[in-house]
Protein backbone atom coordinates (compact mmCIF):
# COMPACT_ATOMS: atom_id res chain seq x y z
CA UNK A 1 0.00 0.00 0.00
CA UNK A 2 1.41 3.56 -0.60
CA UNK A 3 0.10 7.09 0.81
CA UNK A 4 -0.05 9.65 -1.46
CA UNK A 5 0.32 13.51 0.43
CA UNK A 6 2.22 16.85 -0.37
CA UNK A 7 4.88 15.81 2.60
CA UNK A 8 6.13 14.15 4.54
CA UNK A 9 8.08 14.63 7.69
CA UNK A 10 10.94 12.86 7.80
CA UNK A 11 13.24 13.94 11.20
CA UNK A 12 15.46 16.51 9.62
CA UNK A 13 13.86 16.32 5.89
CA UNK A 14 10.45 17.40 4.44
CA UNK A 15 9.67 15.33 1.37
CA UNK A 16 7.20 17.48 -0.92
CA UNK A 17 4.89 15.22 -2.97
CA UNK A 18 5.54 11.35 -3.87
CA UNK A 19 4.19 8.17 -2.38
CA UNK A 20 5.14 6.19 0.99
CA UNK A 21 5.43 2.72 0.66
CA UNK A 22 3.89 0.14 3.80
CA UNK A 23 4.75 -3.14 4.02
CA UNK A 24 3.38 -5.33 6.44
CA UNK A 25 2.75 -2.45 8.94
CA UNK A 26 5.79 -1.18 8.47
CA UNK A 27 7.67 2.40 6.64
CA UNK A 28 8.71 1.37 3.60
CA UNK A 29 10.61 3.52 1.26
CA UNK A 30 9.36 7.10 -0.34
CA UNK A 31 8.87 6.89 -4.54
CA UNK A 32 8.28 10.16 -6.36
CA UNK A 33 6.16 8.03 -8.61
CA UNK A 34 4.10 4.88 -7.65
CA UNK A 35 4.07 1.74 -9.66
CA UNK A 36 1.30 1.19 -11.85
CA UNK A 37 -1.54 -0.59 -10.25
CA UNK A 38 -0.50 -0.14 -6.51
CA UNK A 39 -2.95 0.62 -4.01
CA UNK A 40 -2.93 4.34 -2.91
CA UNK A 41 -4.70 5.64 0.06
CA UNK A 42 -4.81 9.15 -1.58
CA UNK A 43 -4.34 12.54 1.50
CA UNK A 44 -3.51 15.12 -1.25
CA UNK A 45 -3.73 17.95 0.47
CA UNK A 46 -2.63 16.97 3.64
CA UNK A 47 0.61 16.04 5.84
CA UNK A 48 1.97 12.92 7.04
CA UNK A 49 4.39 13.06 9.90
CA UNK A 50 4.71 10.62 12.29
CA UNK A 51 3.04 9.76 15.36
CA UNK A 52 3.95 11.89 18.22
CA UNK A 53 5.62 11.11 21.22
CA UNK A 54 4.38 11.76 25.44
CA UNK A 55 7.17 10.59 27.75
CA UNK A 56 5.30 12.70 30.15
CA UNK A 57 1.38 11.77 31.03
CA UNK A 58 0.02 10.69 34.11
CA UNK A 59 -3.74 10.33 32.62
CA UNK A 60 -6.44 10.96 30.31
CA UNK A 61 -9.62 10.65 29.10
CA UNK A 62 -10.92 10.14 32.72
CA UNK A 63 -8.28 8.05 33.30
CA UNK A 64 -5.16 8.08 35.94
CA UNK A 65 -2.18 5.99 36.05
CA UNK A 66 -2.41 6.47 39.63
CA UNK A 67 -5.75 4.27 39.47
CA UNK A 68 -3.52 0.91 39.25
CA UNK A 69 -5.98 -0.33 37.12
CA UNK A 70 -5.60 -2.28 33.59
CA UNK A 71 -9.01 -0.78 32.56
CA UNK A 72 -7.16 2.94 33.09
CA UNK A 73 -4.23 2.53 31.17
CA UNK A 74 -6.22 0.80 27.90
CA UNK A 75 -9.00 3.90 27.99
CA UNK A 76 -5.52 6.48 27.66
CA UNK A 77 -4.49 3.87 24.70
CA UNK A 78 -7.71 4.06 23.40
CA UNK A 79 -8.05 7.53 23.27
CA UNK A 80 -4.62 9.41 22.62
CA UNK A 81 -4.44 8.60 18.74
CA UNK A 82 -7.11 11.75 19.18
CA UNK A 83 -4.17 14.09 20.18
CA UNK A 84 -1.96 12.36 17.89
CA UNK A 85 -0.08 10.07 20.27
CA UNK A 86 0.89 6.70 19.11
CA UNK A 87 3.23 5.99 21.87
CA UNK A 88 3.73 7.18 25.42
CA UNK A 89 5.19 6.32 28.91
CA UNK A 90 2.67 6.13 31.35
CA UNK A 91 3.99 8.27 34.07
CA UNK A 92 3.02 7.74 37.34
CA UNK A 93 3.15 10.45 41.04
CA UNK A 94 5.28 10.06 44.18
CA UNK A 95 3.55 7.32 46.05
CA UNK A 96 4.69 4.68 48.80
CA UNK A 97 6.80 1.86 47.20
CA UNK A 98 3.93 -0.79 47.46
CA UNK A 99 1.43 1.74 45.21
CA UNK A 100 4.41 2.12 42.56
CA UNK A 101 5.30 -1.88 42.40
CA UNK A 102 1.39 -1.69 41.83
CA UNK A 103 2.17 0.43 38.62
CA UNK A 104 4.94 -1.66 37.41
CA UNK A 105 2.43 -4.90 37.42
CA UNK A 106 -0.06 -3.24 35.98
CA UNK A 107 1.66 -1.86 33.25
CA UNK A 108 3.46 -4.82 33.04
CA UNK A 109 -0.24 -6.59 32.56
CA UNK A 110 -1.24 -3.85 29.89
CA UNK A 111 1.72 -3.47 27.64
CA UNK A 112 1.16 -5.96 25.06
CA UNK A 113 -2.51 -5.53 25.29
CA UNK A 114 -3.65 -2.00 24.65
CA UNK A 115 -4.43 -1.70 21.14
CA UNK A 116 -4.28 2.04 20.25
CA UNK A 117 -1.12 4.42 21.26
CA UNK A 118 1.24 1.93 22.20
CA UNK A 119 2.81 1.67 25.91
CA UNK A 120 6.48 2.09 25.60
CA UNK A 121 7.99 1.99 28.68
CA UNK A 122 7.47 3.92 32.19
CA UNK A 123 8.03 6.74 33.96
CA UNK A 124 8.31 7.10 37.90
CA UNK A 125 7.88 10.90 38.27
CA UNK A 126 8.80 10.78 41.92
CA UNK A 127 9.69 9.73 44.91
CA UNK A 128 12.54 11.11 45.41
CA UNK A 129 11.83 14.87 45.70
CA UNK A 130 12.01 17.50 47.80
CA UNK A 131 9.28 19.34 49.94
CA UNK A 132 9.82 22.57 48.21
CA UNK A 133 8.91 22.30 45.16
CA UNK A 134 6.50 19.68 45.76
CA UNK A 135 4.12 20.95 43.36
CA UNK A 136 0.75 18.61 43.20
CA UNK A 137 3.16 16.12 44.94
CA UNK A 138 2.46 14.62 48.05
CA UNK A 139 5.28 14.99 50.85
CA UNK A 140 4.48 12.66 52.63
CA UNK A 141 5.66 9.91 50.62
CA UNK A 142 9.24 12.15 49.48
CA UNK A 143 12.57 10.81 50.71
CA UNK A 144 15.67 9.50 49.44
CA UNK A 145 16.68 7.52 46.82
CA UNK A 146 17.05 3.54 47.24
CA UNK A 147 18.55 1.32 45.16
CA UNK A 148 17.12 -1.70 46.68
CA UNK A 149 13.96 -0.32 46.00
CA UNK A 150 15.04 0.74 42.23
CA UNK A 151 15.72 -2.80 41.86
CA UNK A 152 12.16 -3.69 43.01
CA UNK A 153 10.59 -1.55 40.80
CA UNK A 154 12.87 -2.71 37.97
CA UNK A 155 11.88 -6.82 38.27
CA UNK A 156 7.94 -5.55 39.18
CA UNK A 157 8.01 -3.92 35.79
CA UNK A 158 10.23 -6.44 34.05
CA UNK A 159 12.24 -3.91 32.99
CA UNK A 160 9.75 -1.74 31.94
CA UNK A 161 10.91 1.07 34.01
CA UNK A 162 13.25 3.41 32.14
CA UNK A 163 13.00 6.87 33.34
CA UNK A 164 12.34 7.97 37.02
CA UNK A 165 12.54 11.70 38.24
CA UNK A 166 14.60 12.79 41.23
CA UNK A 167 15.84 16.17 43.47
CA UNK A 168 19.77 15.81 43.05
CA UNK A 169 20.25 17.86 46.42
CA UNK A 170 19.11 14.64 48.29
CA UNK A 171 21.72 12.37 50.05
CA UNK A 172 23.00 9.70 47.58
CA UNK A 173 21.84 10.77 44.73
CA UNK A 174 25.06 10.82 42.66
CA UNK A 175 25.75 6.95 43.64
CA UNK A 176 21.67 6.30 42.26
CA UNK A 177 22.02 7.73 39.33
CA UNK A 178 25.01 5.67 37.92
CA UNK A 179 23.36 2.59 39.37
CA UNK A 180 20.30 3.32 37.56
CA UNK A 181 22.46 4.49 34.32
CA UNK A 182 23.58 1.10 34.67
CA UNK A 183 20.25 -0.66 34.69
CA UNK A 184 19.19 0.89 31.69
CA UNK A 185 17.19 3.82 33.58
CA UNK A 186 17.13 7.27 31.89
CA UNK A 187 17.43 9.89 35.28
CA UNK A 188 15.44 13.07 34.89
CA UNK A 189 16.08 15.81 37.66
CA UNK A 190 13.20 18.28 39.12
CA UNK A 191 10.82 19.09 41.78
CA UNK A 192 14.24 20.56 43.56
CA UNK A 193 15.98 23.16 44.96
CA UNK A 194 19.65 22.25 44.16
CA UNK A 195 22.25 24.76 43.49
CA UNK A 196 23.70 24.66 40.03
CA UNK A 197 26.65 22.64 41.12
CA UNK A 198 24.17 20.09 42.39
CA UNK A 199 22.58 19.84 39.03
CA UNK A 200 26.12 19.64 37.46
CA UNK A 201 27.30 16.62 39.54
CA UNK A 202 23.82 14.64 39.15
CA UNK A 203 24.68 15.47 35.30
CA UNK A 204 28.08 14.32 35.49
CA UNK A 205 26.73 10.92 36.89
CA UNK A 206 24.61 10.52 34.27
CA UNK A 207 21.23 12.14 34.66
CA UNK A 208 20.33 13.60 30.87
CA UNK A 209 16.76 15.00 31.36
CA UNK A 210 14.94 18.31 33.11
CA UNK A 211 11.36 17.71 34.48
CA UNK A 212 8.98 20.18 32.66
CA UNK A 213 11.85 23.26 32.30
CA UNK A 214 11.35 26.24 34.46
CA UNK A 215 8.54 24.41 36.93
CA UNK A 216 9.00 22.61 39.66
CA UNK A 217 12.98 24.09 39.87
CA UNK A 218 14.97 26.79 41.67
CA UNK A 219 15.34 30.11 39.35
CA UNK A 220 18.52 31.21 37.75
CA UNK A 221 20.35 34.09 39.64
CA UNK A 222 23.36 35.77 38.68
CA UNK A 223 25.23 35.01 40.99
CA UNK A 224 23.51 31.25 41.18
CA UNK A 225 22.46 29.91 38.81
CA UNK A 226 20.40 27.35 40.25
CA UNK A 227 18.52 24.48 38.16
CA UNK A 228 17.45 26.24 35.64
CA UNK A 229 20.69 27.71 35.43
CA UNK A 230 21.97 24.37 34.64
CA UNK A 231 19.16 23.87 32.30
CA UNK A 232 20.62 26.49 30.17
CA UNK A 233 24.28 25.76 30.92
CA UNK A 234 24.45 22.26 30.58
CA UNK A 235 24.53 20.48 27.11
CA UNK A 236 23.85 17.29 25.91
CA UNK A 237 20.93 16.83 28.36
CA UNK A 238 17.26 17.45 27.36
CA UNK A 239 14.77 19.39 28.71
CA UNK A 240 10.89 18.56 28.93
CA UNK A 241 8.77 21.47 28.13
CA UNK A 242 4.66 21.86 28.89
CA UNK A 243 4.01 24.63 25.59
CA UNK A 244 0.21 25.39 26.83
CA UNK A 245 0.65 29.00 27.47
CA UNK A 246 -0.56 28.64 31.12
CA UNK A 247 3.02 26.51 32.82
CA UNK A 248 5.87 28.57 30.49
CA UNK A 249 5.52 32.23 28.88
CA UNK A 250 6.00 31.86 25.46
CA UNK A 251 8.66 34.22 25.48
CA UNK A 252 10.34 31.55 27.96
CA UNK A 253 9.86 29.10 26.22
CA UNK A 254 11.85 30.64 23.27
CA UNK A 255 14.82 31.12 25.65
CA UNK A 256 14.91 28.18 26.33
CA UNK A 257 14.75 26.87 22.44
CA UNK A 258 17.61 29.65 22.04
CA UNK A 259 19.47 28.43 24.31
CA UNK A 260 19.35 24.68 24.45
CA UNK A 261 18.49 24.02 20.30
CA UNK A 262 15.32 22.39 19.19
CA UNK A 263 17.16 19.36 19.03
CA UNK A 264 17.55 19.59 23.03
CA UNK A 265 13.91 19.84 23.76
CA UNK A 266 11.27 17.46 23.93
CA UNK A 267 7.38 18.68 24.10
CA UNK A 268 5.11 16.89 26.90
CA UNK A 269 2.01 17.53 28.33
CA UNK A 270 1.80 16.48 31.81
CA UNK A 271 -1.46 15.65 31.11
CA UNK A 272 -3.69 14.16 34.44
CA UNK A 273 -6.83 12.13 33.74
CA UNK A 274 -9.55 15.58 32.79
CA UNK A 275 -7.62 15.94 29.02
CA UNK A 276 -10.36 15.25 26.66
CA UNK A 277 -13.02 15.67 29.00
CA UNK A 278 -15.33 18.34 30.12
CA UNK A 279 -14.37 21.22 33.08
CA UNK A 280 -15.07 20.45 36.21
CA UNK A 281 -13.69 19.03 40.23
CA UNK A 282 -11.05 15.72 39.35
CA UNK A 283 -8.50 13.96 41.26
CA UNK A 284 -4.57 14.26 40.54
CA UNK A 285 -3.26 11.40 42.56
CA UNK A 286 -4.45 12.01 45.76
CA UNK A 287 -5.47 15.71 45.36
CA UNK A 288 -8.57 17.43 44.07
CA UNK A 289 -7.93 19.48 41.20
CA UNK A 290 -10.46 22.48 39.17
CA UNK A 291 -10.36 21.79 35.71
CA UNK A 292 -11.22 25.67 33.98
CA UNK A 293 -10.06 27.97 31.41
CA UNK A 294 -7.70 25.51 29.64
CA UNK A 295 -5.77 24.74 33.33
CA UNK A 296 -5.78 22.87 36.21
CA UNK A 297 -5.27 23.84 39.63
CA UNK A 298 -4.85 22.14 42.85
CA UNK A 299 -8.08 22.92 44.76
CA UNK A 300 -6.10 23.62 47.91
CA UNK A 301 -4.10 26.36 47.10
CA UNK A 302 -4.76 26.75 43.77
CA UNK A 303 -1.33 25.75 42.06
CA UNK A 304 -0.90 24.34 38.88
CA UNK A 305 -1.51 20.19 38.71
CA UNK A 306 -0.41 19.29 36.10
CA UNK A 307 -2.12 20.34 32.40
CA UNK A 308 -5.05 19.07 30.28
CA UNK A 309 -2.58 20.07 27.07
CA UNK A 310 -2.94 17.25 24.45
CA UNK A 311 0.87 17.22 22.16
CA UNK A 312 -1.19 18.28 18.94
CA UNK A 313 -1.94 21.50 20.10
CA UNK A 314 1.63 21.89 21.96
CA UNK A 315 3.02 21.60 18.24
CA UNK A 316 0.44 24.11 17.00
CA UNK A 317 1.31 26.48 19.96
CA UNK A 318 5.08 26.42 19.37
CA UNK A 319 4.49 26.96 15.35
CA UNK A 320 1.88 29.45 16.21
CA UNK A 321 3.96 31.61 18.58
CA UNK A 322 6.91 31.61 16.03
CA UNK A 323 9.26 29.33 18.02
CA UNK A 324 9.70 26.33 15.48
CA UNK A 325 9.05 25.92 11.77
CA UNK A 326 6.72 22.72 11.29
CA UNK A 327 9.61 20.50 10.53
CA UNK A 328 10.94 21.22 13.96
CA UNK A 329 8.21 21.74 15.83
CA UNK A 330 7.02 18.15 14.76
CA UNK A 331 10.64 16.55 15.58
CA UNK A 332 9.99 18.02 19.38
CA UNK A 333 7.16 15.79 19.51
CA UNK A 334 8.09 12.79 18.25
CA UNK A 335 11.75 12.12 17.49
CA UNK A 336 13.87 14.15 20.28
CA UNK A 337 11.58 12.45 22.76
CA UNK A 338 12.19 9.01 21.54
CA UNK A 339 15.36 10.18 21.31
CA UNK A 340 16.02 11.31 24.75
CA UNK A 341 14.84 7.74 25.86
CA UNK A 342 17.02 5.60 23.23
CA UNK A 343 13.76 4.56 22.00
CA UNK A 344 13.93 6.43 18.30
CA UNK A 345 14.52 2.84 17.03
CA UNK A 346 10.63 1.55 17.78
CA UNK A 347 8.85 5.15 17.48
CA UNK A 348 8.82 8.69 16.79
CA UNK A 349 10.20 8.96 12.66
CA UNK A 350 9.21 7.75 9.67
CA UNK A 351 12.02 5.39 8.93
CA UNK A 352 11.89 1.98 6.25
CA UNK A 353 11.32 -0.76 8.72
CA UNK A 354 9.49 0.63 11.69
CA UNK A 355 6.37 0.05 12.60
CA UNK A 356 4.33 2.65 10.32
CA UNK A 357 3.03 4.65 13.43
CA UNK A 358 1.70 8.22 11.78
CA UNK A 359 -0.55 11.03 11.49
CA UNK A 360 -2.33 13.04 8.56
CA UNK A 361 -2.68 17.31 8.99
CA UNK A 362 -3.70 20.12 7.38
CA UNK A 363 -1.07 22.53 6.56
CA UNK A 364 -2.00 24.26 9.19
CA UNK A 365 -1.33 21.11 11.48
CA UNK A 366 -4.85 20.31 12.43
CA UNK A 367 -5.18 16.58 13.08
CA UNK A 368 -6.90 14.65 10.07
CA UNK A 369 -5.94 11.10 11.15
CA UNK A 370 -3.87 8.88 13.37
CA UNK A 371 -2.68 5.00 12.19
CA UNK A 372 -0.85 2.74 13.94
CA UNK A 373 0.97 -0.15 12.42
CA UNK A 374 -0.80 0.86 9.05
CA UNK A 375 -4.01 0.65 10.15
CA UNK A 376 -6.00 3.89 10.58
CA UNK A 377 -7.60 3.52 14.14
CA UNK A 378 -8.24 7.33 14.47
CA UNK A 379 -10.09 9.81 12.01
CA UNK A 380 -11.30 13.25 12.95
CA UNK A 381 -15.15 13.34 12.51
CA UNK A 382 -16.70 15.13 9.49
Amino acid sequence: MFIKADGFIYPYEEKEGGYLELVDGRFGQWYPTVPAGAEVVDYTGFYVAPGLVDTHIHGYAGADVMDCQEESLARMSQALPETGVTSFLPTALTADRETLTKVCQVTVAMKDKVTGSKIQGLYFEGPYFTEAYKGAQNPTYMRNPSQQELDQWLMASQGLLCKLALAPERPGTEEFIAYAKAKGVKIALGHSNATYDQAKKAVAAGASVWVHAYNGMRGLNHRELGMLGAVYHLPETFAELICDGYHVHPNACDLLIKQKGHDRVALITDCMSAGGMAEGTYHLGEFPVAVADGQVRLRDGGSLAGSILQLKDAVKNIVTWGLASRLEAIRMASYIPAKSLGIEDRCGQIKQGLPADFIIMTKDLDLVATYVNGQKIWLQEE
